[in-house]
């Protein structure tokens, strides 16, 4: 693999890089900001933001070959684990939260690192982000398989936290991919596949918790759902294995095997009953007439594919 043994940066290349990442730079339509009114203030922020879809727009090609990348992984037994520090760690934390509840995967499945731990999540942990070790040993502890894929989030590009993370991942054989909104930094070198959806300056200055925080939201939500959506986790636009938490959550399955399956709420409700609350074998039981067993049956013989099983 080209670039196989990239050397951790130096201090003094890290003070280099940061000179050069468009985030730290300041951004000339908000010099004024603590003279502005709060409308001018947030006017300000409204029109930087719609810089941020453009910019991940531009990242398309890139987001989809890592989104195959992890559809090939976990078809081969593989896992997501996004790793990231501070602002990025949280991003990272939040998607992979989500994805169990409403793509009803295992927990195992898309995982989340962030420098510092759990107390990371809703506070600061000091020096945290420069702990080299540490994103070994978590890494090391989840035994990285050659069919993992693992996640960097990184705004700078230069968290060493992550650098070393990747850089351990790819020792291992593991798919790298790379989350930034600097291009020119050392985690394009260490990433198979760079994301870099380049926000431009902040404006606060360095604040990369806005527009550059915004953009890793946009691409960690295309990454989980449009891999969720190939490995068959959605049925035509609905959460066909949303987990129901709740009296809210419970009656949005109702509604989603209704719309799916063009019969009432009541005749969703009692499949689903039938069905001991396993909303793709009522979906078939919806869509054929057909009772659990061999609902169950179908959805056996074509390997939980949704529509094969209802012969679509």
């Amino acid at each position: 693999m080209p670039g196989y043994n990239v050397a951790m940066p130096k201090p003094l290349e890290l003070s280099k890089h940061k000179e050069r990442r468009i985030t730290e730079q300041r951004n000339p339509a908000s010099r004024n900001l603590d003279r502005m009114t709060a409308q001018e203030i947030v006017e300000l922020i409204n029109r930087e933001d719609r810089k941020v879809a453009l910019a991940a727009r531009k990242e398309i090609p890139a987001i989809a070959r890592a989104v195959e990348a992890i559809v090939a992984g976990i078809r081969k037994g593989g896992r997501l684990i996004y790793l990231g520090a501070g602002s990025s760690g949280r991003m990272a934390v939040l998607d992979a939260a989500e994805c169990q509840p409403t793509f009803g995967t295992s927990p195992n499945l898309v995982q989340a690192l962030i420098a510092g731990g759990k107390r990371a999540v809703t506070g600061a942990v000091e020096g945290a982000e420069d702990s080299v070790r540490d994103a070994e040993r978590e890494l090391r502890e989840r035994k990285l398989t050659r069919n993992d894929v693992v996640v960097g989030v990184t705004a700078s590009g230069t968290t060493p936290y992550v650098l070393a993370a990747l850089q351990y991942a790819r020792r291992r054989g593991a798919t790298t991919v790379a989350i930034t909104s600097n291009r020119k930094t050392p985690v394009t070198r260490l990433a198979k596949i760079v994301i870099a959806a380049e926000v431009g300056p902040e404006v606060l200055t360095g604040s990369t918790r806005m527009k550059a925080g915004t953009a890793q939201k946009m691409v960690l939500n295309m990454l989980s759902t449009a891999s969720m959506a190939r490995l068959g986790h959605v049925y035509e636009n609905l959460m066909i294995d949303v987990v129901q938490t709740n009296e809210k959550v419970a009656k949005r399955a109702l509604r989603i095997l209704a719309e799916a399956s063009g019969k009432s709420v009541s005749a969703a409700e009692h499949a689903l009953r039938a069905a001991g609350h396993n909303m793709r074998v009522a979906l078939v039981m919806l869509k054929l007439g057909v009772e659990a067993r061999e609902a169950r049956n179908r959805l056996k013989e074509t390997g939980g594919d949704l529509r094969a099983a209802v012969k679509e």
